[in-house]
């Protein structure tokens, strides 16, 4: 029965983005010019895995509106995904530049490097993201997995403890990542994950 409520779900946001994308593109139709809708479709591409399609719109808006802080943001999670690390870290330069004093790129920029295995760089910017804002789930998360990239346990329970304190509740990432294989078989690990604090 589980497994049958998960496919519901999962037809339900497929449905979502569908329409959402429907949306989007009759917006641009009437406007074609309108850079927000080109990121908010690029946005329901990504979230399907449309992920050339989503590049596509997340270029259109910058070419509209080439100090759009969000498209830079948003194409270089696209480009992260797909490996492709120096067109990511390049559109996170970007982002830097238009809003030096956001976090949200500063984390992104960061977990690109620790999957790149910069750690040293990965710590600068991860650390510079809770900084700037240190209630954000995605940066206490990124922190966790900078230090368990570091081989350092307790410390990456420490910050992923604190994520989920704050709402964290990707549950499903944490079991699959790759970035926490490195303490999978920890104690502290296993007891977060069979807790789900």
């Amino acid at each position: 029965m589980p497994q049958q409520a998960n496919k519901k779900l999962r037809i339900i946001k497929r449905q979502k983005h569908d329409i959402a994308i429907a949306k989007y593109t009759k917006l641009i139709e009437d406007n074609p010019q309108n850079y927000q809708a080109y990121k908010e479709r690029g946005n329901a591409y990504y979230r399907k895995k449309l992920y050339h399609l989503a590049i596509a719109d997340y270029t259109k808006a910058i070419e509209l509106k080439p100090d759009f802080f969000l498209a830079y943001n948003n194409r270089g999670i696209v480009y992260s995904v797909l490996g492709l690390y120096e067109l990511a870290i390049s559109d996170y330069n970007r982002a830097i530049e238009l809003k030096p004093n956001n976090g949200m790129p500063y984390n992104n920029r960061g977990f690109t490097y620790l999957l790149m295995g910069k750690i040293a760089e990965a710590e600068r910017d991860i650390k510079k993201s809770v900084e700037l804002n240190p209630n954000n789930i995605y940066a206490l998360n990124s922190m966790a997995e900078l230090y368990a990239a570091k081989g350092m346990p307790e410390e990456a329970c420490k910050w992923l403890i604190k994520a989920i304190e704050k709402g964290y509740n990707n549950w499903n990432y944490l079991k699959n990542s790759k970035t926490y294989d490195a303490i999978r078989n920890h104690p502290c690990f296993q007891a977060i994950l069979e807790k789900k604090i």
